[in-house]
């Protein structure tokens, strides 16, 4: 057997596997032989085939079959031998007139290689790095919404601005018939918070759906229809109101501290609001961290240049799915997918260059820190090590589990090394503002 590589250009190449009669004949022959003692054919005992017979009926099939395994095998330890950083997959060159009886088979493929390029981490302008902080607003908002969340309902005779109300969305032409409780606060115009205002248990208001409520989810929450059917909506409802309550709020005492976090776990208003703090900002610093990512990893794709084989892509892209692609969708394919790829070869450059691992020790770490997560959610507040052990390794069976953890692990680390690497602008603000700045005031 002999492999030999012509460079097309810096990313295209294609590999010739010269396969000699004697790297498979040895093989074929010891096959068909094997079939021959366990071949049934009518007319013959088991075993006593002809081996005519069997290589007429089998033998161009297992030729084929020893000679594709004889090349895959050759192609993937070339690669890896020539240290070839390959994109895709080696693509086979058309062969119409093979003769599969001939002394010796050349194929041919076609190779997609990775470019070479350098990554600069100091971009022209900071990356902003947000630290989100809960401010006395927000947790005071959030301290009254627990005690909402764990307060008692008392019936009222008529609707005021803190009520809750409970009645049918209804509109016969429509087909509109929904139950719902709502606050008036959700009501996008001040005008509609009026109509409801000292209404009472059977009065019916109207209401226009356009402007009703900020955006359409709520609309579609409030009257059950479907994403197409709320789109541009402009009818009249009626709400019929069945039910007015005000919510009584929970006293802030030691059983409610108790409900929420276990026993004597906090202990006063003071380090309740300190909990909220804390656990709000752990959330909080998820996302700013989140932000980081994905506003660095937009750097890097802009500001890296490198070309990539195209073409090659696009033809591997036409046969790598389930289903085969003609030309376009492998072109429209290639497109939606390119600014992923680039990214890739980024990360694998920087990954390599710095020496960023991911051992198993790291994988163990990180799932038994996502059981205890998840235990938690249940109120499994300590579970033993032996159990964290026992399940990790009933997860870590999943391959496919293994690599997605592992991909997370190497994300966190990607996210350390930008942090200490990349020019970076650090920001305080309150989540309120971090909303706005980052989204958009809506």
């Amino acid at each position: 057997m002999n492999i030999t590589r012509e460079n097309i250009d810096e990313l295209n190449a294609v590999v010739k596997v010269d396969i000699e009669k004697s790297d498979y004949s040895d093989k074929v022959e010891k096959i068909l032989s094997d079939y021959r003692k366990t071949a049934s054919v009518p007319g013959f005992r088991k075993g006593h085939v002809p081996i005519g017979m069997v290589k007429k009926q089998y033998g161009k099939a297992v030729l084929v079959d020893e000679v594709n395994k004889l090349l895959q095998d050759a192609l993937n330890k070339y690669l890896t031998e020539e240290k070839l950083d390959v994109l895709g997959h080696p693509l086979p060159k058309p062969q119409d007139n093979l003769d599969w009886d001939a002394e010796q088979l050349s194929f041919e493929f076609e190779l997609g290689l990775a470019p070479e390029f350098s990554v600069d981490l100091s971009p022209k302008k900071a990356i902003t790095h947000y630290t989100i902080i809960a401010d006395d607003k927000m947790i005071n908002e959030q301290v009254e919404s627990i005690q909402k969340q764990y307060g008692k309902l008392v019936s009222q005779e008529e609707v005021s601005k803190d009520s809750e109300v409970t009645g049918v969305y209804s509109n016969e032409e429509k087909g509109i018939e929904n139950r719902v409780t709502l606050t008036l606060d959700k009501f996008k115009g001040k005008a509609t918070e009026k109509k409801f205002i000292g209404a009472k248990v059977g009065d019916v208001i109207t209401l226009k759906t356009k402007g009703l409520y900020s955006d359409d989810h709520e609309l579609m929450h409030a009257l059950k229809v479907s994403h197409d059917e709320v789109h541009d909506l402009d009818i009249e409802v009626n709400f019929t109101i069945s039910e007015i309550n005000n919510r009584e709020l929970a006293d802030l005492d030691q059983d409610l501290f108790d409900k929420l976090f276990g026993k004597d776990v906090v202990k006063s208003v003071t380090e309740l609001k300190e909990k909220i703090k804390e656990d709000a900002e752990k959330q909080f610093k998820q996302q700013a961290d989140q932000k980081l990512l994905n506003d660095v990893t937009e750097y890097l794709v802009d500001s890296t240049k490198f070309e990539l084989p195209a073409e090659f892509l696009q033809k591997w892209i036409q046969t790598s799915g389930e289903q085969p692609l003609d030309e376009v969708q492998a072109k429209e394919e290639y497109e939606k997918s390119e600014k992923g790829l680039r990214y890739q070869l980024i990360e694998g450059k920087l990954v390599g260059d710095n020496n960023i691992q991911v051992t198993m020790e790291d994988v163990t770490g990180h799932t038994k820190e996502m059981i205890k997560a998840q235990m938690a959610q249940f109120g499994q507040m300590n579970p033993s090590e032996e159990e964290l052990d026992g399940i990790a390794s009933r997860v870590l069976t999943n391959q496919e589990e293994v690599r997605r953890i592992s991909e997370q692990i190497i994300s966190q680390k990607l996210l350390s090394f930008y942090k200490e690497n990349v020019k970076l602008k650090e920001k305080e603000v309150t989540y309120e503002n971090f909303v706005k700045e980052v989204y958009g005031d809506k």
